[in-house]
């Protein structure tokens, strides 16, 4: 680990951003340029004080997950994000995928989509990502740990999970989850993330292992969905799928379908969506 390396580097990729640039008002009083030290902390879901240190060059070495959050927080390219890696002392993530770090460009439309639900998610399935809205509509994964936060596992896995979605669609919806990931499994060419993925839904689920041995293949790229709301009942919405140049990662936005209620629903979505987070987040 080269500590007083470490420390540059974050400093300087913390000054070269502008608080518009991860979807913070910038403020009258702002004397520094870039951001906050604490703003990087809050960013990262770390201590300020821990922050600090990194940046003074005397704490103790950052595990991997606390670098992919840093990397994320800080908006780094993928280059930028194995220099992090390698100054910090440990190996970069492999492989051409992203994997969990965020690709900048995802995160700044993220931040800007604050009428819209949206997701990021990996090609596997691993929700990354989520704004205000999406929390309010699809429910919170604070409480849930970062390998079990994959959609496709918690939908074969978690009953509750289904209670949003009407029963006649649940079928089809499972159909879709299978056929995608095995689409991303293929392009992956059976790496070791996706194979231990799809063995260990398989393990859990039998409806899973029925579905995977159809060998149904399906890119996700929009569908329309109803998800039945605790507080404001049945919303229709679109999805659409919003794919990077290698498909490893995609936004997904819900539109209010043209002609449709659903445009009044996000309005509302948008009044009630603290509370009923916070009913999620108790669910989970």
């Amino acid at each position: 680990m080269d500590r007083q390396q470490l420390a540059d580097f974050l400093r300087r990729s913390r000054e070269r951003l502008r608080p518009g640039d991860v979807g913070l008002a910038s403020g009258p009083r702002r004397r520094t340029p870039g951001l906050r030290r604490e703003e990087v902390s809050q960013l990262a879901g770390m201590s300020a004080d821990y922050y600090m240190r990194l940046e003074q060059a005397r704490s103790p070495q950052p595990s991997t997950q606390m670098l992919g959050a840093l990397a994320r927080a800080l908006r780094l390219t993928e280059d930028e994000r194995d220099h992090l890696y390698l100054l910090a002392g440990h190996r970069p993530p492999a492989g051409r995928f992203a994997g969990n770090h965020i690709r900048p460009g995802l995160l700044y439309l993220l931040d800007r989509l604050e009428e819209t639900p949206a997701q990021i998610l990996s090609d596997l399935g691993d929700l990354l990502a989520q704004n205000a809205l999406a929390e309010a509509l699809l429910g919170c994964v604070c409480t849930v740990r970062e390998e079990d936060r994959n959609i496709v596992l918690r939908w074969f896995t978690q009953p509750f999970i289904r209670e949003a979605f009407p029963p006649e669609e649940r079928d089809q919806i499972s159909r879709m989850h299978v056929a995608d990931l095995r689409a991303a499994v293929a392009r992956r060419n059976h790496d070791a993330a996706s194979t231990e993925l799809v063995e260990r839904i398989r393990a859990a689920s039998d409806e899973f292992a029925k579905l995977w041995d159809l060998h149904e293949v399906a890119v996700r790229r929009k569908s329309r969905m109803r998800v039945q709301h605790p507080s404001l009942g049945p919303v229709e919405l679109e999805c659409e799928s919003l794919l990077t140049p290698a498909e490893d990662q995609r936004l997904l936005v819900f539109t209010p379908p043209p002609g449709t209620d659903a445009i009044d629903y996000l309005g509302l979505l948008r009044v009630v969506g603290p509370e009923i987070t916070h009913r999620h987040h108790a669910h989970q």
